[in-house]
């Protein structure tokens, strides 16, 4: 057999050469930095450059990195079964955790999907949706409802159904059809004679607009992020808003879905967004923080009565994955999910929360490029404009997000900025999505750094 040779492309680094790169990366021309470690809020690369992670990843790392209650349960799991196949065992990881879940969801939400991450945690909620009323007796039922720039995954289901224009564009062909009424998106949206409640109504009635217009018999549901993350940029809903929501769907007999991807397990301030409704869905899909980056880790929460009317019925949900209900990532989550409570970190969300917020404000609020400073928690996001008082956005052929995220890189400041922010295509946002275990001390770091950031980038264009 011929020796298996490396070619070798690259000079000596560190204790050894490094191989020629094979590996596909999200953008071919991109050289990014090597990550060698982390500890707390902060990432290393392999030149020693520390970059305060000021967003999690992609609101992902809650934790931080290296907590040690979490390396310790991975290690104790991965030394009894790392993995077992979920259609010949569970385990009492998995067992656990489903009943932290439980324990900790809103009312009458009673049982967890464990999938691997958030895009496949909406496709099973979309087929889970499907399936339930095949379970009652309703084949006709086929049409999702959810809102423009919306972001519910990159699969083909979880993009069909999200209002992300650009990551759509390319696969519009391959997409089933699915349907999008407005966003609920004041800072753009709301008239000028309009209050909060009469905008929120507006907008929200625009679902049973829509349900009429389909035939409520023919539709599943509707699809919704509490807190818009990465397409908008930490847009919070209205007052009142999602109360209407959850109404329409009660009256025409359709599921509400929530979302919190991004914005749950405590990003918001409490460990379910939609708590701050005062609503409960009937399906809510969760990931990124919920294994906090140790492991991959997505769950769909269900309703006892979704549960039930399959149970009763086929007893078979039509739907699995290979690594669903992995052994050690449910130690890793049980951890995390274990930590926040134990810390009391839900309370440091708020706290730290109004503090971010607070000094966004002081240092952005009359900032020329700054139009908008929102969202909940340590999950907020600030939208850029051309023109304050206008809202006239950046051309969106400058690629600003992409420039501010650049800048903020070489200062050591990882943050999460987008574009096409308003409507696909034009406007630029900053998401921020530090993590929980940040102290006051941080915070002046990030804003100082942001503040750099932008201000470079910004007079530049």
């Amino acid at each position: 057999m011929a020796a298996f040779r490396i070619r070798l492309r690259y000079p000596l680094r560190h204790n050894g050469p490094v191989a020629m790169n094979h590996l596909f990366h999200r953008h071919c021309h991109s050289t990014l930095p090597i990550a060698t470690g982390g500890e707390g809020p902060y990432v290393f690369d392999e030149t020693g450059k520390r970059y305060l992670d000021a967003c999690g990843g992609a609101a992902v790392c809650c934790l931080g990195y290296g907590h040690p209650a979490v390396r310790e349960a991975i290690h104790k799991q991965t030394e009894k079964l790392a993995y077992i196949h979920s259609s010949f065992f569970t385990t009492e990881a998995a067992e656990a955790l489903g009943d932290k879940l439980a324990a900790a969801a809103p009312p009458g939400i009673e049982r967890s999907y464990l999938v691997t991450g958030g895009s496949e945690a909406v496709e099973a909620a979309l087929k889970l949706a499907r399936q339930y009323f095949l379970e009652r007796g309703e084949p006709q039922r086929r049409h999702f409802i959810a809102r423009r720039q919306s972001y519910h995954g990159n699969t083909l289901g979880a993009l069909a159904v999200g209002g992300n224009a650009w990551r759509r564009e390319a696969f519009q062909p391959l997409l089933v059809e699915s349907h999008h009424i407005a966003p609920c998106y004041a800072y753009r949206d709301q008239h000028a004679d309009e209050n909060e409640t009469a905008y929120g109504l507006r907008v929200a009635n625009e679902l049973e607009a829509k349900i009429e217009a389909l035939g409520a018999e023919t539709v599943i549901g509707f699809i919704a992020e509490p807190v818009v993350g990465a397409t908008a940029g930490a847009v919070s809903p209205v007052p009142g808003y999602f109360k209407r929501i959850r109404e329409i769907c009660d009256r025409h007999g359709i599921l509400l879905i929530l979302d919190e991807v991004m914005c749950g397990m405590g990003r918001t301030g409490s460990l379910f967004a939609c708590e701050q409704e005062d609503i409960v869905p009937d399906l809510i899909t969760v990931a990124k923080g919920l294994g906090a980056g140790y492991q991959p880790i997505g769950a769909l929460l269900a309703s006892d009565e979704i549960y039930r009317t399959v149970r009763d019925g086929s007893g078979f949900f039509q739907h699995g994955h290979t690594y669903m209900g992995h052994a050690t990532a449910c130690a890793a989550s049980l951890a995390v999910l274990e930590t926040i409570e134990k810390e009391g970190l839900l309370e440091q969300v708020r706290l730290h929360g109004r503090q971010l917020r607070a000094a966004l404000h002081d240092r952005f609020d009359a900032h020329p490029h700054i139009g908008d400073i929102r969202g909940r928690g340590l999950f907020l996001g600030l939208e850029l404009v051309a023109n304050r008082e206008t809202k006239t956005p950046f051309d969106p052929a400058l690629g600003l997000h992409r420039a501010v995220k650049k800048e903020a890189m070489a200062h050591g400041l990882m943050i999460y900025p987008m574009g096409g922010t308003i409507d696909g295509q034009h406007g630029d946002h900053i998401l921020l999505a530090p993590p929980f275990i940040i102290e006051e001390s941080h915070i002046g770091e990030m804003v100082e750094k942001l503040a750099e950031a932008v201000d470079t980038t910004t007079l530049a264009y």
